[in-house]
């Protein structure tokens, strides 16, 4: 177990008890004391041996055993001793009050060699006796005094102290022999007055005899002898500052300018109460100087408050005694304040930006400036002087907080800048910041502002529509058409893509990034002729993008790269003998896809023929001579040409026989035979 320990006023021990319990296989019963805490005392001249008390513990009933008894604590020094047998306790050295006045003793009882025991807890008091006499700290002491001070004046104060305590050490003063009236004594406190003025034409030493007593039995008494010497006048008076501690100058005086007049007194006569000034310290840069004999303080350099507001000169006066007495002041000097600092911008060009479109009280920047100035010299306002775009913005005069005024265009007007105009887009606006001194004093910084982009424009077109012609016979890939759309937004929101939408039919596509529009097969003006789409022109923005669209109408132009037609192939044409000459005996039609002259047919004979003619834009065979006999037969070969710059020409058979004579027209072959690879091109033979 730990065991703490507090007195009645709540202090603790300064260290714990440990103890230990043994647990017994068998209940032992220890010897009881019949009290838990005995109290006793002697008095500190007690002899040695002397009886002091007497303890005492039962035995349990029916115990043969003997109880004896030990001090087990309280008495390092061994000043105590008991009676084992009896518990009776001794004094076995001499005691002092003084040194201990209380003692606390543990005793313990055991029964027999049992290894159970109790304890009680005895205190003992060791009462005081008028052992000590007072005593003074020395035998004897000097005093001067001068004629000059008045009936009532302490001169001394005798002290002695006595170990003793209670009314053993209590003292009270007195003059024990005395060789004049002219000192009193205070019994209680040991204060020596005058009780009338000493001269020291009459006697120039007192000799005191002061006698300090206890109040114990019987009393004892020391004594302190005294000499007071008398002189006209001693230094016995420090100098006294009479003066101000604290005085007030502006930094723009000059040099020897009056800061302030140090006074001192001193009641002293003569020599005594003669001064002089002196800076003790404060004064490490030598800014002022001390008339030692009059203490005017003027100025020795000039002051600037922005350097150092105050300075404490701590001053002494010095009196001409022997040993001479001074005083020390502080002396305070402040610095008074005067506008000879301009303000100065934090910096002397701002950069920020603000978002454009935003509501008018957007903030934009907050400049500052500092004035080493104080008081209305430091207090500062800011204003935007007049210039272009100033009044987009509005200044608060007092924090230097920079809001707009009015909703920013950035495509309009992308930069402000504070000081002077740059280019269209750059305008010159300037912070003015004044003290409120008295003149004022200024000063100007540049803000140069930028105005940040919001994607609030869309792609333009160069124009409104596009249409473009082209021929059928462009390769693949073939560019036929370069878009071009602006963006007056800034970054993403001003970066163009191009996209088609509605159908080409596979037949067109467009760089996203140039606007270039390519073909993406051949084209065939015969199968489609003209292609109408739109063009999608979108901003990069990230967030909620803008797009443009516009139409595009491609005209295919035609190529001559179709040949002609004929719509029968061979033409078998009867005719009667006796058919009449220039009558029409048969026409022959071919078509042309292709347009213009690319597509106009004209028709002649492959071979020079003198019984028929054709027509060359009709087509019609004409007959132009009679015919010889009935059974007439003949082929004509037709030719059929375009009229393009490379015309084409397609031929046809035609077999004219009478009536009378018919031709049998059949196939070389009953059966024809071919393979045909797998993915072969189409038109191949």
């Amino acid at each position: 177990l730990t065991v703490s320990a507090w007195d009645g006023g709540g202090l603790p021990s300064a260290s714990n008890a440990a103890i230990t319990v043994n647990i017994l296989q068998t209940v032992l019963v220890p010897a009881i004391f019949e009290r838990s805490r005995y109290s006793f005392s002697v008095p500190e001249d007690a002899p040695e041996d002397s009886v002091i008390g007497t303890v005492k513990a039962r035995e349990p009933p029916n115990s043969l055993e003997v109880v004896s008894y030990r001090i087990c604590s309280g008495d390092p020094h061994g000043k105590f001793s008991i009676d084992p047998q009896f518990g009776i306790i001794h004094t076995k050295k001499q005691l002092d009050h003084e040194t201990q006045p209380v003692v606390v003793l543990t005793v313990q009882s055991q029964l027999g060699n049992s290894p159970v025991y109790s304890s009680t807890q005895v205190n003992i008091s060791v009462t005081d006796i008028n052992d000590n006499a007072p005593v003074f700290p020395t035998k004897s002491d000097k005093v001067t005094i001068s004629h000059t001070q008045p009936p009532g004046t302490a001169v001394y104060i005798a002290h002695a102290e006595d170990k003793d305590s209670g009314l053993n050490g209590a003292i009270k003063y007195s003059i024990a022999s005395k060789e004049s009236d002219a000192f009193s004594i205070d019994p209680s406190l040991g204060v020596v007055n005058l009780t009338r003025t000493v001269f020291a034409e009459k006697q120039q030493e007192y000799t005191l005899h002061i006698a300090a007593e206890d109040c114990g039995s019987p009393p004892l008494t020391s004594l302190l002898m005294c000499k007071y010497f008398t002189v006209a006048d001693i230094n016995d008076n420090s100098p006294s500052f009479v003066s101000s501690p604290i005085s007030y100058v502006m930094e723009d005086v000059d040099v020897g300018f009056l800061v302030h007049h140090i006074i001192a007194k001193d009641p002293d006569e003569g020599r005594n109460g003669q001064l002089t000034y002196h800076i003790l310290s404060g004064n490490e840069n030598k800014a002022f100087v001390l008339d030692k004999i009059t203490g005017l303080l003027t100025t020795a350099q000039f002051l600037d408050r922005e350097v150092q507001e105050r300075y404490s000169l701590t001053v002494i006066a010095l009196d001409d005694g022997s040993p001479a007495l001074s005083a020390t002041q502080v002396l305070t000097i402040v610095v008074l304040d005067v506008n000879d600092e301009t303000p100065v911008f934090l910096k002397q060009l701002y950069e920020t930006a603000v978002h454009e479109n935003r509501d008018p009280g957007e903030f934009v920047i907050r400049v500052e400036a500092v004035d080493q100035d104080e008081g209305l010299n430091s207090l500062l306002q800011y204003e935007i002087l007049p210039g272009a775009g100033y009044e987009k913005f509005k200044m608060n005069s007092d924090s230097g907080e920079l809001v707009t005024a009015a909703s920013l265009d950035r495509e309009t007007q992308e930069v402000f800048s504070i000081k002077d105009r740059e280019d269209i887009s750059n305008f010159t606006l300037v912070i003015e910041c004044h003290d409120l001194g008295s003149p004022s004093r200024t000063s100007t910084a540049q803000l140069y502002l930028t105005v940040l982009d919001e994607n609030d424009h869309s792609p333009l077109f160069a124009k409104t529509q596009y249409q473009i012609s082209v021929t059928e016979d462009l390769e693949e890939g073939s560019a036929i058409l370069d878009l071009s759309a602006s963006d007056e937004d800034a970054g993403l929101n001003g970066e163009v893509m191009y996209s088609l939408i509605d159908g080409t039919y596979g037949a067109f596509a467009i760089d996203s990034v140039t606007g270039s529009i390519i073909t993406t097969k051949a084209l065939d003006r015969e199968t489609k002729s003209q292609y109408t789409f739109r063009a999608v022109a979108s901003d990069c923005s990230t967030h909620f993008p803008r797009s443009t669209t516009v139409s595009v109408v491609v005209h295919i132009d035609d190529v001559n790269d179709n040949d002609p037609i004929f719509l029968e192939n061979p033409i078998r044409v009867f005719l009667p003998a006796e058919t009449a000459v220039n009558e029409t005996v048969a026409t022959v039609r071919a078509e042309d896809v292709d347009l213009g002259s690319n597509g106009a047919i004209v028709f002649n004979l492959m071979m020079a023929e003198t019984v028929f003619q054709i027509d060359v834009k009709t087509g019609d065979i004409i007959l132009r001579e009679p015919l010889d006999s009935k059974d007439f037969s003949t082929q004509l070969v037709v030719t059929a040409s375009d009229q393009g710059i490379a015309p084409r020409t397609a031929t046809a058979m035609v077999i004219i026989f009478t009536e009378e004579q018919e031709e049998v027209i059949s196939f070389s072959h009953s059966l024809y035979e071919a393979s045909v690879p797998e993915n072969s091109a189409a038109g191949g033979h």
